[in-house]
């Protein structure tokens, strides 16, 4: 799937500078609107006379000087999350701003300094990445850097860092990659992993003696803002035997390549949802060190947010809006009815319950499953490869979900290709964490 646009606007601000200003700091204002995600600022400098003008650069919010580089940068930016060096990000607040400039040397004829800036707006879009990877910083072989620019390349925008037991990889992560660092940790017991997501420090001791404990640990990371997710249930190796009615409020269904393990995740998340549970499927490749078959985003986990921060895109999987590939490259499935979208919930009362399925790089045989409450609704074999675009009716049904599966050679096995969370049907549900 192609990158979505982000929405922006540009302006161009000219600021005449007397020699008399020389040696003076200089505000060019302007008005940050609401929405944005990120600051784009840039400039040129015009000397009007034979002498080179050296003007410096700055920037400053509606409270303060939010970053400084003087002559050293032509051009910074400023976002949610990330910022050029020398500027901070954070939030960007509506209101007057200003461009600051140090008239360092200006020519007796003075000079103009041209100003760009770019406001990119916070734009619904699918984003993609991987929520479950290791580093060196507990049992892998990957450098929190090496993890970054493996995701960078492959075109993905977050990365969540779920070492086990451990936080340090959340206070050292690399600041100059655009992909986003979600920090996280494997909370990794003797009977069953789960990651806590989008906090630093979630607990300060891992070790746990029995089922009142992990409780304990799960409370303590919620009531430090930790999203949880029960990771690789059914695994063979290291499944979850701990009560599953823990609180929690995602599921990981999808473990590195698709296998037995994932199957019975599968199902489980299926019955759960049969039984009237609103519950999220996540996946994650829990990459360790390089691997034939464990590698960086297989699966791949799409994301439906409004922005690319962390508390972005964790918002929008609580809302279900998820789907999953076994690659970055697809094949990208969305699910739709009317208005409503994968993780959405059509009211009673909805006229039309036709759902729309839509898929991008399918392969010819390829299977597409539509599957409810009910079982399987629609299965096709896709005879070409491309784009495809069905539609089944609904009514009756609790929940529909889609699944794709593709022949790999690789291997010689049909496995899951993709994989969406459900749109539901009515307003019964039941939450795993209320």
């Amino acid at each position: 799937m192609k990158p979505e646009e982000r929405n922006r606007s540009v302006m161009t601000i000219t600021r005449e500078i007397a020699h008399s200003e020389q040696s003076a700091y200089i505000e060019v204002p302007f008005e940050m609107p609401e929405h944005v995600e990120e600051l784009v600022v840039s400039y040129s400098i015009e000397s009007h006379g034979k002498q080179k003008a050296i003007i410096d650069l700055g920037l400053r919010d509606t409270m303060r000087v939010r970053g400084w580089s003087g002559g050293a940068r032509k051009q910074f930016q400023v976002g949610l999350e990330k910022a050029t060096p020398g500027y901070m990000s954070g939030e960007l607040t509506s209101g007057n701003w200003a461009v600051l400039h140090n008239a360092y040397k200006v020519p007796k004829e003075g000079c103009s300094v041209h100003v760009t800036i770019q406001f990119l707006f916070k734009t619904p879009r699918w984003l993609k990445g991987d929520l479950h990877t290791h580093s060196v910083n507990s049992d892998g072989t990957f450098t929190l850097e090496e993890n970054a620019a493996i995701m960078e390349e492959l075109g993905c925008d977050f990365i969540a860092m779920t070492d086990h037991n451990t936080v340090s990889q959340n206070l050292t992560y690399p600041r100059n990659t655009n992909v986003l660092m979600i920090p996280g940790m494997e909370f990794t017991t003797n009977f069953g992993h789960s990651n806590f997501l989008g906090v630093s420090d979630p607990i300060l001791d891992f070790r746990v003696k029995g089922q009142e404990d992990v409780e304990a640990k799960i409370a303590e990371a919620r009531a430090n803002g930790a999203k949880v997710v029960i990771n690789h249930p059914h695994c063979e190796f290291c499944p979850w035997e701990w009560d599953f009615n823990v609180d929690h409020d995602w599921v990981e269904v999808w473990n590195g390549p698709f296998a037995d393990r994932n199957a019975r995740a599968m199902q489980w998340w299926h019955d759960q949802l049969v039984s009237g549970r609103r519950l999220v499927a996540v996946g994650g490749s829990d990459t360790h060190r390089p691997d034939p078959y464990v590698k960086h985003a297989m699966p791949c986990t799409w994301v439906y947010a409004s922005e690319k921060t962390v508390d972005g895109i964790l918002s929008a999987i609580d809302l279900g809006h998820v789907c999953m590939t076994y690659a970055p490259e697809g094949p990208f499935v969305q699910l739709k009815c009317g208005a409503y979208m994968v993780g959405d919930v059509v009211p009673v009362g909805e006229t039309s319950h036709m759902v729309s399925f839509q898929a991008e790089d399918l392969k010819i045989g390829d299977t597409v499953k539509l599957i409810s409450n009910r079982g399987l609704e629609k299965e096709i074999d896709v005879s070409a490869d491309g784009v495809l675009a069905i539609q089944i009716d609904a009514q009756g049904t609790t929940f529909v979900r889609a699944e794709v599966w593709r022949l790999f050679q690789e291997v010689d096995m049909t496995l899951m290709a993709a994989l969406t969370n459900p749109i539901y049907f009515g307003n019964t549900w039941i939450v795993p964490n209320n």
